[in-house]
């Protein structure tokens, strides 16, 4: 090969490096200047951790089923003082329990009796302790207390006891809470919410919150 054309072949090449250097120094200067765009992250899926269990509550229905033994099974209703009687077990305090951890101190006491028992329990009704329940109070067209379900907002509490009434200072509500064992208010926009439709002042609510509808003045 031609040593001119070899120099030549050379030349060039050297010369493409260096404008493929200068291209990404120049690019990565521009890109300096845009401001990072956020990630998308798609939504973690539900944690089972992160899900609080349910605690039996007065009012709740019980299906106590204890393998091999249909004498010792049965249905029973939570009493108001958090307490059931099943067949050899009287006064059993069932509230604040979970259906898991209520079953093992079934088995524990009917080991007494009967030879390694396996108890399941199944609830129904799902009224909850009352210091996880939810208490609306004033100017609901239907006042009272429900109980706390998973994810809930102050929109199904309203979806619950069917809105508030025509008298009601919806923006002036208030929701008490227990917050570190300290009582606090948080003040909330209802009429926005349910009158206006402004989705932004639908709020998240916690067990044992305490929703306060007072009346308007005029």
């Amino acid at each position: 090969m031609d040593k001119k054309l070899i120099i030549y072949s050379v030349v060039a090449s050297f010369l493409l490096l260096l404008n493929g250097a200068a291209a990404q120094e120049f690019l990565s200067e521009e890109e300096s200047l845009i401001p990072p765009v956020a990630k998308k992250t798609e939504p973690r899926p539900p944690d089972v951790n992160d899900t609080p269990f349910y605690l039996i509550g007065p009012g709740d229905n019980l299906s106590i089923f204890v393998w091999r033994n249909p004498d010792l099974s049965q249905s029973v209703t939570v009493r108001p003082d958090g307490r059931v009687s099943i067949p050899l077990v009287e006064d059993l305090e069932v509230t604040g329990k979970t259906p898991t951890q209520l079953a093992r101190i079934i088995e524990k006491e009917l080991g007494i009796y009967v030879r390694d028992p396996l108890v399941t329990v199944i609830i129904g009704g799902f009224l909850g302790p009352y210091s996880q329940q939810i208490r609306i109070l004033g100017e609901a067209t239907q006042p009272q207390a429900i109980p706390f379900r998973q994810d809930m907002s102050v929109l199904d509490v309203m979806i619950a006891v069917g809105g508030i009434t025509d008298f009601a200072a919806g923006n002036k509500t208030k929701i008490i809470r227990m917050v570190d064992g300290v009582q606090k208010e948080f003040r909330i926009r209802l009429d926005d919410l349910i009158r206006d439709g402004d989705i932004s002042a639908n709020v998240d609510m916690l067990p044992g919150d305490i929703l306060i509808i007072p009346e308007s003045w005029f």
